[in-house]
Parts: C-alpha cells; structure tokens; sequence
C-alpha cells in the first residue's frame, strides 16, 4: 500500500506556473504508476497525466499537452506536476493517484488517492 500527500496547489494568475509535488509514504513506490486527476466544482474528476512506475513513460490528456509536464524521483518518492501557462479552466482541487496496472492510461484502475490540492487560476 502507498499514503499520498499532494502540496505546491494555490492561487495563480492566468499564464502564470505552479508545481504540484506528491510524496508517497511505503516501500514500494516504485512498483506504482503514478497520475494526476483534478476535480472542479460542480464537474467530474478528470485525468490530467500520468507516468509510468520507470518514469520512462508519460502520458497527457489534450487540454494539457504543451502546458504540463509530469515527472518522478523515485529516490525521493516523489511524483511532480510542472504547470506552465495555466488558465482559469484549469482551476480545481489536483488529486495525486497510484495505479497498479502496467498501463497508465486505464483510468479507471488507479486505486491510491491523495486528499487533493487546490488550484485556482485568476483571470
């Protein structure tokens, strides 16, 4: 099993950048696949990215490609999510999720969840 912490969320103007971290507590965060869902209010949870438990893989959902870069130390069993030129449609709570599964695009088997940090992009 794995807890998730996400933190680095708050409040930003639009165009402007925020880096969300994700530190896992357990001794097997490199067996996990890593992503990142947000949740705006009154929407359901999206998928945002994800990476690969060998950081060798990644992968994006269009309205975040070219603006979004996600990475992985799994030395420091961390899971990070580079947001660059945001916008106020990217506002919401950013959840940090764990998967099991070889492939990281199945959405629907990430299984671990953090309790979320707030983004908020101000126009």
């Amino acid at each position: 099993q794995v807890q998730l912490v996400e933190s680095g969320g708050g409040l930003v103007q639009a165009g402007g950048s925020l880096r969300l971290s994700c530190a896992a507590s357990g001794r097997t965060f490199s067996s996990y696949g890593m992503g990142w869902f947000r949740q705006a209010p009154g929407q359901e949870r999206q998928f945002v990215a994800a990476i690969n438990r060998y950081g060798t893989n990644t992968y994006y959902t269009d309205s975040v490609k070219g603006r979004c870069t996600i990475s992985r130390d799994n030395a420091k069993n961390t899971v990070y999510l580079q947001m660059n030129s945001l916008k106020p449609e990217d506002t919401a709570v950013y959840y940090c999720a764990a998967t099991e599964a070889v492939n990281i695009s199945w959405e629907n088997l990430y299984k671990y969840w953090g309790q979320g940090t707030p983004v908020t992009v101000s126009s």
